[in-house]
């Protein structure tokens, strides 16, 4: 026979035990958005490899194997665009004996998938632009797989850089296929203080979450997108220094150097139904 003394600890141990899987639960959806660090890269040393990632951490060119711009992306070597000094990258475009422009990109994978990445977390680089027209750093992210798989690939371009244009930059959003027809995407220019990127380092970040894309300066947030169905798997990280992007590159200063502090990448999973708030790791 249940008695009522037994009815009150029955239901208190009932609700206790709800209140401990709730609890539970929330812990886990905590846990979930907890950034975590994936890619610390700080440039202690220069580990550029020309086309394959391991043991160099990453490789100098696109996975695809696609230069861009009015520069030739060259290879890491003595006479290569890549210095490492003081925890420091540095990319510099210059021209060749016979008058060509070379310049370097870097990417965190090769053509085999290959790489470090997350899909979901917060992407971040910390750099200092060059001066003059006709220069075109970024820093972009790209799906973490083999080379051949690019239909609806994602691309997310946390900063490009015109240097014709002091006092702002751009972040966009493309999803790429190879019926062209299909091709979409969307960008927002950023308004800086006009010479602020050349004069200083500054930081440029995106937050990926299954519902947006939320982009920072500075660790302060200046646009959100929402996250194109096609980004169904890891992202990771490209650094470069191109020129032109279609504007003259005729008086673009010989040599021109990007500066590049780190970049650094942290992971977390998907989060609760709701989503995680965008967040930053730390202040370095």
């Amino acid at each position: 026979m249940i008695t009522a003394r037994s009815r009150i600890l029955l239901s208190l141990f009932i609700f206790g035990g709800s209140l401990l899987c709730t609890n539970a639960r929330a812990n886990e959806a905590l846990d979930a958005c907890e950034l975590k660090p994936v890619m610390m890269e700080e440039f202690d040393d220069e580990s550029i490899a020309v086309d394959r990632i391991g043991p160099a951490r990453w490789i100098a060119h696109t996975p695809w194997g696609g230069d861009f711009g009015d520069a030739q992306f060259a290879n890491p070597g003595p006479n290569g665009p890549f210095r490492v000094r003081d925890g420091m990258l540095s990319i510099t475009a210059a021209k060749d004996s016979t008058g060509k422009w070379t310049s370097g990109l870097i990417a965190a994978a090769d053509a085999t998938g290959a790489g470090v990445g997350t899909r979901y977390g917060y992407f971040e680089v910390r750099m200092k632009m060059p001066p003059g027209p006709g220069t075109w750093p970024a820093f972009w992210l790209i799906p973490l797989r083999p080379a051949s798989a690019m239909d609806g690939k994602v691309e997310i371009d946390v900063i490009e850089y015109y240097g014709r244009a002091t006092s702002e930059y751009h972040s966009v959003v493309h999803v790429w296929f190879r019926d062209q027809a299909k091709n979409r995407g969307d960008g927002h220019i950023v308004s800086v203080p006009d010479g602020s990127l050349i004069d200083d380092f500054h930081t440029f970040g995106v937050d990926i979450s299954p519902r947006n894309l939320t982009f920072f300066f500075d660790r302060e947030k200046v646009w959100q997108y929402p996250a194109p169905p096609e980004l169904d798997s890891a992202m990771y990280p490209l650094v470069n220094l191109a020129l032109g992007s279609g504007w003259p590159i005729d008086k673009t200063p010989n040599p021109s150097t990007l500066l590049v502090d780190y970049v650094h990448v942290y992971g977390r999973g998907a989060g609760p139904a709701e989503g995680c708030e965008p967040g930053l790791p730390p202040s370095k």
